[in-house]
């Protein structure tokens, strides 16, 4: 275990004027706090704590960090408090230990909402200071670092989540080798296999070629020197997940793969990194297409390098990376390198195009963007599925007709291009132009496309959208889109109930009237009151009571049925509302089953004919088990005011005068329409009838109105779906 005065010392040789006093009383404190309590090795709880300071104290982080760090499960696992830490250390330090605590809370609950839940939380601290961030990667490279004490399953599980999260949340923030320290030992537990056959790649490798690092290096030198170029050479093979992510990523074997060895040259200035590269391309010949320049395009997580392929010695293909020293700190450390260099010339040129005195990084860009899809109402799910997709994914960079530098991850379209502007453009954008000719909303953009934005007040985004966007914001903003449109539809429904239920009683709807009830029905405001009688979760008859207008329970049915007489204007039925097609593909119903919003339904290709759209519990599916290449996802999209949908339900009616009747009055009363209907009597029995009818309803909540109906009536002894 580190001594209090190793810890002291190590923080004050790269800032002397640490606060000493702070650093030993937060040693102290935790040490005292932590007592007897053992980790899952046996070993002291409190070295862990000590040992998390220890990795932010080779970031050089500042004390008020490291003191955090030591303090940062006292609040969780001991009978601290923030406020006693608040009294004793100081608001900032009680501000980070509170923002870490909230966040380990978390993970005593369920998982994947949790997890989401656990992100917001740690992002939403780091975006007040990002220390947190820092000191929580920290906490979860040490945990790894000591991962073989626990269970087995609950290794995979950390490892896995690791993966998914903080690793790659590592990587945005700039931190590589945090990042690759996690992968590697994630690597190791998740695919051991894969890993123990690359090392033993890698150790026959340096069997057969010797020390081929040290020999590239004095070739390098020799190259710089004899050109007057003050230069360093680190040479370093690629780490065994690279390896392999490289393979997946390039579908190679590992024999296929011919530029392990990686070069990192460190120069002076900017100047002297394309110097180098001039040398080096001189010296030996490049690789084609494979040289980027991130000095003067950054990644997102303020990585700037010139990266080139060349022939090397041997014929061997070698990988270079030319960086000056700050460069080269800020893409090891990231945003923990960042606040040391952030007030030089050369940082704030290359982070802003020459652009002086901006101090937004662009790490901490992305995570305002993040911020903003959070704070637009997600849920947790959604949210972590945006935020894995802007974690995961190689860049295009693609430019405004204004010359304004737009990232996105490889794939992405116009559609991403519009709402990475904006969301406002996304929502009205109906075309583009990229490199000053008409091209479809769906094209791949490339690295320098130059994208024009054509827009429409008109356009509202349809929800096909979402299966064509690459990036999370614009995922995010078309959801809320159609959400908003499934919402005014409602709505508008609800209120044309509400108008008919006030004519009865020869009273006129009021925008004002509805919106002073509001708080008695437990909403917002009027629209959403409306559109949860849209939905039929709330009763029309309730806001009429909620007025303080006495009415009785007919006026509902009364209401809906004059609005099923209604014609809807005109195109309005004609399209099937579905998401999860190409636009112009032959859409049906299964004439067996039908299909409504509400149920849970997936598509049936068939060549030459279009997609036979099935509910989910259609037996007719099983034909189609062994074809899984003709089934496709979809989900309802916005239907059009009025528009009905088929259902096929089967009653069995008593054989007795009027049964017909109350099938047909049940139906009428609630609003539904039949479009066929097939009586049979049963052979040899003379007491009942099995009665097929295929109605034609609004959504899921209307059908299962009707069959509630029916069942309540004494002819029907069933009423059940027809399930195909």
């Amino acid at each position: 275990m580190m001594r209090q005065y190793e810890l002291v010392e190590r923080v004050t040789r790269y800032d002397p004027d640490a606060n000493e006093d702070l650093l030993n009383r937060a040693y102290v404190y935790a040490m005292k706090a932590h007592g007897n309590q053992k980790r899952e090795s046996g070993e002291a709880y409190f070295n862990h704590p000590l040992e998390v300071a220890a990795i932010l104290a080779d970031m050089k982080l500042d004390d008020a960090t490291i003191a955090a760090a030591l303090l940062h499960d006292t609040v969780e696992d001991t009978g601290a408090t923030t406020e006693e830490i608040g009294e004793k250390f100081g608001p900032e330090i009680a501000a980070l230990v509170d923002g870490l605590t909230k966040i380990k809370q978390l993970d005593r609950v369920t998982r994947e909402a949790t997890q989401a839940e656990n992100l917001r939380k740690l992002l939403l601290a780091m975006s007040k200071d990002v220390r947190v961030l820092l000191v929580k990667l920290a906490d979860r490279l040490h945990n790894l670092r000591t991962l073989e004490h626990v269970k087995p399953e609950k290794r995979t599980r950390i490892a896995q989540e690791t993966m998914d999260i903080y690793a790659p949340l590592a990587g945005r923030m700039g931190m590589q080798l945090v990042r690759d320290e996690m992968e590697d030992i994630c690597f190791r537990i998740l695919n051991p296999d894969a890993n123990k056959t690359i090392c033993d790649r890698l150790d026959r490798l340096h069997a057969e070629s010797g020390d081929v690092i040290r020999e590239i290096e004095r070739a390098l030198m020799k190259v710089f020197q004899d050109r007057g170029l003050n230069a360093q050479v680190f040479g370093r093979e690629k780490r065994p997940y690279s390896i392999w992510r490289k393979m997946e990523r390039k579908n190679l074997s590992l024999d296929q793969l011919s530029d392990i060895f990686g070069f990192r040259v460190i120069v002076d200035t900017l100047d002297d990194c394309y110097r180098a590269l001039g040398m080096m391309h001189r010296a030996w010949r490049a690789v084609p297409g494979r040289f980027k320049d991130y000095i003067s395009t950054p990644k997102q997580n303020d990585y700037r390098s010139l990266h080139t392929t060349v022939v090397g010695p041997h014929h061997m293909r070698v990988e270079m990376q030319i960086r000056t020293r700050i460069m080269h700190e800020i893409a090891e450390r990231g945003v923990a390198a960042h606040a040391l260099y952030k007030d030089t010339a050369e940082v704030k040129v290359a982070e802003t195009g020459a652009r002086e005195g901006a101090a937004e990084s662009n790490a901490y860009r992305w995570l305002r963007h993040l911020m903003e899809v959070l704070q637009e109402g997600d849920s947790p799910k959604e949210f972590l599925e945006h935020t894995r997709l802007e974690l995961f994914h190689d860049q295009v960079f693609c430019f405004t007709p204004k010359g304004q530098l737009i990232a996105l991850p490889r794939g992405a379209t116009p559609i991403d291009f519009a709402y990475a502007l904006h969301t406002s453009i996304g929502d009205s954008c109906v075309g583009c132009r990229i490199n000053g000719r008409h091209a479809p909303l769906v094209t791949t953009l490339n690295n320098g496309d130059e994208v024009e934005i054509i827009r429409s007040d008109a356009q509202v985004p349809p929800p096909a959208w979402e299966a064509i966007a690459k990036t999370g914001k614009a995922k995010a903003a078309i959801r809320r889109a159609t959400r908003a449109a499934i919402r005014k539809q409602f709505a508008g429904l609800g209120r044309e109930i509400v108008t008919k239920l006030l004519e009865r009683h020869k009273l006129t709807y009021s925008d004002k009237q509805i919106a002073a009830a509001v708080p008695r029905l437990g909403h917002k405001n009027a629209d959403d009151a409306l559109a949860a009688v849209g939905k039929g979760d709330l009763s029309g008859t309730d806001i009429l009571k909620a007025l303080g207008i006495a009415v009785d329970e007919g006026d509902i049915k009364e209401a809906r049925r004059r609005l099923a007489q209604k014609k809807p204007e005109k195109g309005g039925a004609s399209a099937i509302p579905v998401r999860g097609v190409a636009a112009g593909m032959a859409l049906k119903f299964h004439t067996a089953t039908g299909a409504v919003p509400g149920e849970r339904i997936v598509g049936i290709v068939t060549p030459g004919e279009g997609i036979t759209i099935y509910p989910i519990f259609a037996q007719a599916l099983e034909q189609f088990d062994s074809q899984p290449e003709r089934w496709v996802d979809l989900a309802w999209g916005v239907a059009e005011e009025g528009q009905r949908f088929p259902a096929r339900i089967h009653l069995n009616l008593v054989n007795e005068v009027g049964a017909l009747a109350q099938v047909t009055q049940v139906i009428g009363e609630q609003g539904g329409n039949i479009d066929e209907l097939q009586l049979v009597k049963r052979e040899g029995v003379s007491d009942f009838f099995d009665l097929t009818i295929l109605l034609e309803v609004f959504d899921n909540r209307h059908l299962n109105d009707i069959m509630n109906g029916l069942k309540a009536k004494p002819s029907v002894t069933q009423a059940v779906r027809v399930t195909g």
